[in-house]
């Protein structure tokens, strides 16, 4: 008979442990949080020390009977919970109900879930947590007191299904600051002049640099042809070569937003679907023989710190693998980025880098095996030694004109060898290699390519860039990104178009009421000084109470404010040209958790509702009769079908170019690449890339 009870969030937290503990123990899972905050009303006593009023949540009787059942069996109970503020909360909550000692030694955490870490883990147990509790009930009482006291108000002054919050409103004014940046962004003209030059028949470019001793901004044609006339059929030579070693070093393996940022970069991952596979990878996968084992760390995380257990395992796969060369003189050692990081937990790893993604692929389906190898790889690379790369930077003239090109050659790829962390514009560092110059050697001129530009605005956010200012600048922290950017789009505060963020109508509305009556809310630096408070409050140093009646003296003197003079507001239906095919009335848009679409204004007597299709301009290379149109799937990806459905059935992922392959002349899809989009051929081999586009949004 078992003596111990252990209780985890999940049934697949509790299959992975189960089998580490043995017979002695009896694993179940409580499914999530058993107790929370009434949905009818705000369950917060204002002016009463905040107390809250919890109840059992909805559907938890069964689960919450067999747990009292077993506990009653056994002579101890061990909550096993996240090892976070919210696995604490789940901790206490379950303590609460199961009548146990929350000052006893119940309270089990492990950062991974391997058997030597659940094993060690109950070595030491340890008492609840209190400062952790009372840090996760500061934030649900915060974001109850906005939630709760705002919304109603734009349910009654605007319409229903509207909400505020702390997080998301300030996330929401973010994507619109940037909207209007970009509109009041002005382009301004600027030239380059690039020489096109050849060293014993090898082919490099060079940037106009300067004019005599003076450095000339090209900010008009007439700079440009001052330039061209200076040089005119004057030959190119070397005046200048500097050569020189430049280290590279590797990224610290991944925390919660970085890992967010490269799944979205590298894997087209949204955060939320990022933090459920790695979830997954957390809890455990069946590895057959091995069995079951968690293949990650804990998953929220913005400590880069790694243990020197992991330390010692990755030195030793590094140097057996590439060499003792691939493994720097001293391990190394990431420091925390900022006092806001919770150095709690461990950064996001491999719990052993000896299960190589490729051993792995058998067990994991295609998604847990490409976020697997990239944290496996982030991992691996930030133990390796520097990149060595050789640089070249070449000073030519011609006449008074100074031309520069720069080169760079690999000389040790060090981490390089395993991972490359990307960019916002999915670019990585690779050879630019130059000829062998050397000073006083004369050139050969291919062309003088002068050309015009304009400036672009700031890039739309992305969800990586988004999560990234988010991090910046303090707002929210790893367990909010993912739940913010799904709860904007499904209040249609803002939409997704081409992987960016555009505000809504709707959004564009709520935030000016927000700004007018609430500016605290969206003030990114009080945002930022509330998550401090609230980890004062983890750390002891600050009483979550006090916290709360801090906050609400003003917030209290906002709302009513607003109840007096916000102005009720009348959203109206946009009139469109199309005609209801069922009823014959018109048709209006409305906005829908994907966009906009198409509804008959004679709701609710008529629901007939269709989607706004665009045209492509191509025609559908299946029936030849039909064109090609851009449509959305339930889950809100964009697809494009032939406008002939249900006669035709062709679909396709891939965006349909409409220029035909000048080879076959059969249809061409793009496809974005690192160096830019790529347009290829459905039937042929042929590909080539597509013009550069200056809409500034990227």
């Amino acid at each position: 008979m078992a003596d111990s009870l252990v209780i985890v969030e999940s049934p697949a937290k509790a299959k992975t442990i189960g089998k580490y503990l043995g017979s002695k123990f009896i694993v179940k899972a409580s499914m999530g949080h058993i107790r929370d905050l009434p949905k009818s009303q705000m369950g917060v006593e204002v002016g009463k020390d905040f107390n809250l009023k919890y109840i059992t949540i909805r559907g938890k009787g069964n689960v919450l009977k067999e747990l009292k059942d077993a506990s009653k069996k056994v002579k101890k109970v061990y909550l096993a919970a996240d090892p976070d503020r919210e696995g604490e909360a789940i901790a206490w909550h379950l303590a609460h109900y199961l009548e146990l000692d929350e000052n006893d030694t119940c309270r089990v955490v492990f950062n991974e879930i391997t058997k030597q870490a659940v094993k060690d883990a109950f070595k030491a147990p340890r008492p609840i947590n209190m400062d952790l509790v009372n840090a996760q009930q500061a934030r649900r009482v915060l974001d109850r007191l906005v939630g709760y006291k705002i919304s109603p108000l734009l349910w009654k002054k605007v319409k229903k299904g509207l909400s505020a919050g702390r997080v998301q409103s300030v996330a929401v004014k973010l994507i619109i600051d940037r909207e209007n940046e970009i509109k009041a962004f002005e382009p301004e003209e600027y030239w380059s002049i690039t020489a096109h030059l050849l060293r014993e028949g090898k082919a490099f470019e060079a940037k106009f640099l300067s004019l005599g001793n003076d450095k000339k901004e090209l900010a008009t044609q007439a700079d440009v042809n001052e330039v061209l006339a200076a040089i005119g059929n004057k030959p190119f030579s070397v005046s200048e070569v500097k050569e020189k070693e430049r280290l590279r070093n590797p990224s610290p393996p991944f925390i919660t937003s970085s890992l967010q940022q490269e799944a979205a970069r590298k894997l087209n991952f949204r955060a939320s679907k990022t933090m459920q596979i790695a979830q997954q990878l957390y809890e455990g996968v069946d590895l057959g023989k091995e069995g079951t084992v968690g293949l990650i760390t804990y998953m929220r995380t913005d400590s880069t710190r790694i243990s020197p257990v992991a330390q010692e395992e990755a030195q030793g796969y590094i140097v057996g693998k590439y060499g003792e060369s691939y493994y720097p003189e001293t391990p190394r050692v990431y420091l925390k980025k900022n006092a806001n990081t919770q150095d709690a937990h461990e950064a996001i790893r491999p719990t052993s880098v000896l299960r190589e993604p490729e051993q792995m692929k058998p067990f994991l389906s295609r998604d847990q095996l490409r976020l697997y190898k990239l944290v496996w790889e982030r991992f691996v690379a930030s133990q390796m030694a520097s990149a060595v790369l050789d640089t070249m930077t070449v000073d030519l003239v011609s006449g008074p004109a100074t031309f520069r090109a720069n080169g760079s050659k690999l000389k040790f790829p060090g981490f390089m060898k395993v991972y490359v962390e990307s960019n916002d514009d999915g670019t990585t560092e690779e050879d630019r290699l130059l000829p062998p110059l050397h000073a006083g050697d004369a050139v050969e001129t291919k062309e003088i390519d002068p050309k015009q530009h304009f400036t672009q605005p700031p890039p739309r956010y992305t969800e990586a860039r988004l999560v990234r200012t988010m991090e910046e600048l303090g707002i929210g922290r790893p367990s909010t990104y993912a739940p913010t950017l799904e709860t904007i789009q499904k209040r249609n505060y803002v939409a997704i178009e081409d992987k960016k963020f555009f505000p809504t109508e709707l959004g564009d509305l709520i935030n000016q009421l927000m700004e007018e009556f609430f500016p605290e809310i969206l003030d990114t630096e009080f945002t930022a000084n509330m998550e401090d408070d609230l980890d004062h409050v983890e750390e002891g140093k600050e009483n979550w109470i006090a916290v709360i009646e801090e906050f609400y003296k003003s917030f209290e003197k906002r709302l009513e404010v607003a109840e007096e003079e916000m102005k009720e507001i009348e959203i109206k239906d946009e009139p469109s040209d199309e005609i209801c095919e069922k009823c014959g009335r018109p048709m209006v848009y409305k906005m829908g958790r994907f966009g906009k679409f198409l509804a008959c204004s004679g709701f609710p007597d008529c629901r007939n509702t269709k989607p706004i299709v665009k045209a492509t301009g191509v025609i559908c290379p299946k029936c030849k009769k039909g064109h090609i149109v851009e449509r959305r799937s339930k889950k809100g990806r964009m697809f494009y079908g032939c406008d002939q459905y249900p006669e035709c059935d062709y679909v396709s992922w891939d965006k349909p170019v409409a220029k035909p392959c000048p080879e076959c002349g059969s249809m061409m899809t793009e496809k974005r690449t690192k160096n830019g989009v790529q347009w290829n051929c459905t039937q042929c081999s042929h590909n080539e890339m597509a013009p550069e586009s200056d809409d500034g949004s990227e």
